[in-house]
């Protein structure tokens, strides 16, 4: 069977069955997608995680697929209406929504009409009607043959077993997919207005009198409409061309018109469709777009989320965090470059108590005397307010450091923060501080190194997507779940000072084996070498063999345990360095291996060396750059020193920003004003986009335009054509 899954598969994703077929293998062993990808290209033919990750989700579809119709076979059997046609029927079958086509029939269900119908012994009168063989006779001395104490008259008889045919008709696999197909093609979604009084802002204003085709609304509009009529305030029906319907059902099930049970045929059919066949379908079409939607919200979600964790880390910096607030105050935490809390006061520069000087003076002292060099702003409440304290404060500290310091300050994204803050893992960090002043010390660390600092939270609560909580939460979890682990992963980590959570999300690990990595860390001071985590309690050579490539460890005795080198290749690099007549540690390695690349032989060499020639060029690159971080391969964030406010602005100003999201009609845009800018797609470039991510992603530093300017409502245009 997976060697049929392999072919199927294979097909979709356009690649050779053999490399499904052997990726299945390798999942199959319990090996993690991140270990498949990075240390197994050879086996899967290089496929890379996306690759990986789609063949997994397809294997799982397709082995559902077959347990499922199994259990559909096994229950049609046990009712002994189990015929060999159907038995193929539903091995042929490609989807699960066929399956469930041909298992309606047969399934289990509540008390319908159609039951209560056949109870009464109608469903001989129902099969002589369905079978039109009759062209001549009295309907009512047929039916009245079917009287009991239950169906007191002929037309009692004739409507029960009406009832029958309109259930069997819409049972019907073929015609109810045809329905379904014809339905997604040409019905429309018809929104109106509810309740307004529920809407006071008029947020869904534009959906009060709506209509698009169904096939044509994009995912964003479709999740807004889904909310609207959610609250209450929409009313969101599917209009279909019902009458048309009918008529083609009629004409697939009526083959005698003459028959005398034609206009009873055709009443039970126009009932079926009605009262069963339209709103099943509304149902499960809407089911279909709001899945496809969700899906589409969740892509976006992941790709920002993905950006914003691979955000280059702020190194070497002395970083104060500031939870800003009003009239509970702003939250100071002053951290040093390693993360390490130094210590933390309340400001109240914002009404009620307006204390700007004394809160300017206690920031400028921290730049002083504690060595200070940026302000991180977390971007929630008098995030905006407190920018401008902050470009006081670094423009006369500047004044007095001279240029021996470059002083700065950033707005970041503070998302989560709240929830990270009262967590138990907060906690147990700082356990003698309050909410908010854990919110300002990770404000300042999401700065030094994002990632480290935001794998702490759930990924859900860092809001970087569209309608995130409306959509399927246990799909946007596993999605967001195999982001957080892919950078991870690509990242790599420091076992010596990773804290459980990001171990957590390395190939392999659990929470479990996390903790204890942290535990034995504690008790037995820093691993030396990457042999020492197989002393750690419950990690056994599976998780070993997952996850040690991807653990780092950059002072310790062997130099390879710096690097993505899994040490099932350190013979390897032994032979290589034989090879190239080098030590380790020889300086002039990286230029060594830069001629070997070069040179372009790989192939003839990774013969010579025993090794695959796509873990060979993995081999060379990490020797070539040891410890190295992929993320200081990205632009910094950009740091300011001056503040805007939205009366600033002028049409046709040229402003730096950074990408704070993206959504499907564009992306939004920090650029130092209280509310980030719209960029919409169609000025992202001087050029057709299809898809924001094609241009842009979360965290990049843009040149933008400003186009348009509505004060009142907070809105700003901006156009990135012909300035990037």
């Amino acid at each position: 069977m997976s060697i049929d899954f392999a072919k199927k598969i294979a097909a979709d994703l356009n690649v050779r069955p053999n490399q499904v077929a052997q990726s299945i293998e390798l999942f199959d062993a319990d090996n993690t997608v991140p270990f498949v990808a990075r240390y197994r290209k050879e086996v899967t033919g290089g496929l890379d995680e996306v690759q990986l990750r789609t063949i997994l989700e397809q294997l799982t579809y397709l082995r559902n697929l077959e347990a499922r119709k199994e259990t559909v076979l096994s229950s049609i059997d046990e009712q002994g209406k189990l015929t060999d046609e159907l038995r193929q029927r539903i091995g042929a079958a490609a989807t699960l929504q066929e399956v469930e086509d041909l298992y309606l029939p047969y399934k289990p269900k509540r008390r319908t009409r159609a039951t209560i119908a056949r109870e009464r012994g109608l469903e001989p009168l129902a099969e002589q009607m369905l079978n039109q063989d009759v062209n001549r006779g009295d309907l009512e001395t047929i039916a009245g043959q079917y009287l009991n104490d239950e169906v007191a008259t002929a037309e009692d008889a004739l409507a029960g077993a009406r009832d029958i045919i309109a259930e069997a008709v819409v049972e019907d696999a073929v015609l109810r997919s045809s329905i379904r197909d014809r339905t997604r093609r040409e019905a429309a979604l018809v929104v109106k207005l509810s309740d307004k009084a529920k809407d006071e802002r008029g947020v869904f204003e534009a959906y009060y009198d709506y209509r698009e085709a169904l096939r044509n609304i994009p995912p964003h509009r479709l999740l807004a409409i889904n909310r609207g009529e959610r609250e209450g305030i929409l009313k969101v029906k599917l209009d279909a061309p019902d009458d048309d319907f009918i008529a083609r059902m009629q004409k697939y099930k009526i083959k005698n018109p003459k028959s005398i049970f034609t206009d009873q045929i055709r009443a039970a059919i126009a009932d079926g469709y009605k009262r069963l066949l339209a709103p099943s379908i509304e149902t499960e079409l809407r089911g279909e777009v709001t899945e496809t939607s969700d899906t589409h919200a969740i892509d976006t979600f992941a790709t920002n989320l993905r950006q914003l964790l691979l955000q280059p880390p702020v190194r070497g910096k002395t970083v104060v965090g500031i939870d800003p607030g009003f009239r509970t105050g702003c939250k100071v935490a002053l951290v040093d470059a390693t993360g390490k809390f130094l210590g933390g006061s309340t400001i109240y520069p914002h009404p009620p108590q307006k204390r700007w000087n004394e809160a300017k003076e206690i920031l400028v002292k921290l730049i002083m005397e504690q060595g200070a060099e940026i302000l991180a702003i977390g971007n929630g409440t008098a995030s905006r307010e407190s920018e401008s304290l902050a470009a006081e404060v670094v423009g006369e500290a500047q004044k007095r450091v001279g240029k021996d310091r470059e002083l700065a300050y950033i707005i970041v994204n503070e998302a989560g923060a709240s929830v990270y803050s009262a967590s138990e893992l907060a906690r147990q960090e700082f356990p003698d501080l309050d909410v908010s002043m854990r919110g300002a010390i990770s404000i300042a660390r999401r700065l030094q190194d994002p990632l480290a600092e935001l794998v702490k939270i759930d990924p859900k609560s860092i809001g970087v997507g569209l309608y995130q909580h409306d959509v399927n939460q246990k799909q946007l979890a596993e999605s967001l779940d195999a982001v957080v682990e892919s950078a991870v992963n690509h990242v790599g980590v420091d076992v010596n000072t990773a804290s459980a959570p990001l171990l957590s999300y390395v190939a392999g690990i659990s929470r479990r084996v996390a903790n204890a990595i942290v535990k034995h860390r504690e008790e037995h001071g820093p691993f030396k070498g990457r042999k020492d985590l197989l002393k750690v309690k419950g990690l056994g050579a599976k998780t070993y063999e997952q996850a040690v490539g991807f653990l780092k460890i950059p002072d310790g005795q062997v130099g390879l345990d710096n690097t993505f080198i899994h040490p099932e290749s350190y013979p390897v690099v032994e032979r290589l360095f034989a090879y190239l007549d080098v030590r380790g540690d020889e300086k002039d390695l990286p230029g060594k291996i830069e001629t070997l690349n070069n040179k372009g032989d790989l192939k003839k060499l990774s013969a010579q060396l025993d090794v695959g020639e796509m873990t060979l060029a993995d081999i060379l690159d990490s020797l070539a750059k040891p410890g190295r971080d992929p993320r200081d391969e990205l632009p910094p964030p950009l740091l300011r020193q001056d503040v805007l406010s939205i009366e600033d602005l002028k049409e046709g100003m040229v402003l730096s920003g950074t990408v704070r999201n993206v959504v499907a009609f564009g992306a939004f845009v920090d650029i130092g004003v209280k509310q980030d800018g719209l960029v919409h797609i169609s000025q992202l470039a001087d050029r057709y986009v299809k898809n924001p991510f094609e241009v842009v992603s979360v965290g990049d530093v843009v040149k933008v335009k400003v186009t348009s300017i509505d004060a009142a409502r907070g809105r700003i245009g901006l156009s990135m054509k012909e300035v990037n």
